[in-house]
C-alpha cells in the first residue's frame, strides 16, 4: 500500500511538472494548435481545412559562381475554405534560409516563401529542400531547388 501511495504521488508531481510553464515563459502557438479537424482523426472531414498549392515545387538556379547568394520566391495559393497559417519553414542545409510570413492567408489568396541560398564553400551540382509546415492536411509540404556551382578560374 505504501508503494502505491508513493507511485501516485510521483505520478502527480510528474504531471504537474510537465504541464506547467516556467515563470516569464510565453506559450508558443504552432499550426498544430489551430483548429484542424483533419489532424484529429484520419476519417475526419478535411473539406474545411486550408490547402496549400505551390505554383512550382522545384526551381533550378542554373549555373552560379561559388560564393554567390541567390534567392527565389515560391508562390502558393490557399485553395482551402479557411485561413492558412504557415508556422515554420526549415531547410535541409544551413546554406539555405527560408523567409515567410505567419500572417493568415485567406481562402483564394496567395502567399510566398523566399528561399535564399548561399553557395560559399560549395561546388558542383547542389540539390536542397525546404519543408513548409502549416495548418493544412498533411501539415508538411516540400519545395526544392537545384544549382550548378562553378569555381571561377584564377588569373
Amino acid at each position: 500500500m505504501k508503494h502505491i501511495k508513493i507511485l501516485i504521488a510521483a505520478f502527480i508531481l510528474t504531471i504537474t511538472g510537465i504541464s506547467c510553464t516556467q515563470p516569464g515563459q510565453e506559450a508558443v502557438i504552432t499550426s498544430a494548435d489551430i483548429h484542424n479537424p483533419a489532424t484529429a482523426a484520419s476519417e475526419a472531414d478535411s473539406s474545411d481545412v486550408p490547402r496549400i498549392k505551390f505554383y512550382e515545387n522545384m526551381y533550378d538556379f542554373g549555373i552560379i559562381i561559388q560564393g554567390e547568394k541567390v534567392s527565389h520566391i515560391f508562390k502558393f495559393k490557399n485553395e482551402g475554405k479557411s485561413n492558412l497559417i504557415v508556422s515554420n519553414a526549415s531547410a535541409s542545409c544551413g546554406c539555405t534560409i527560408p523567409k515567410f510570413s505567419t500572417d493568415p492567408i485567406k481562402p483564394g489568396q496567395e502567399g510566398e516563401i523566399e528561399v535564399i541560398f548561399n553557395s560559399s564553400g560549395r561546388m558542383g551540382r547542389q540539390s536542397k529542400s525546404v519543408y513548409v509546415y502549416a495548418n493544412t492536411y498533411p501539415n508538411k509540404s516540400k519545395i526544392e531547388f537545384t544549382a550548378e556551382i562553378i569555381v571561377p578560374e584564377k588569373k
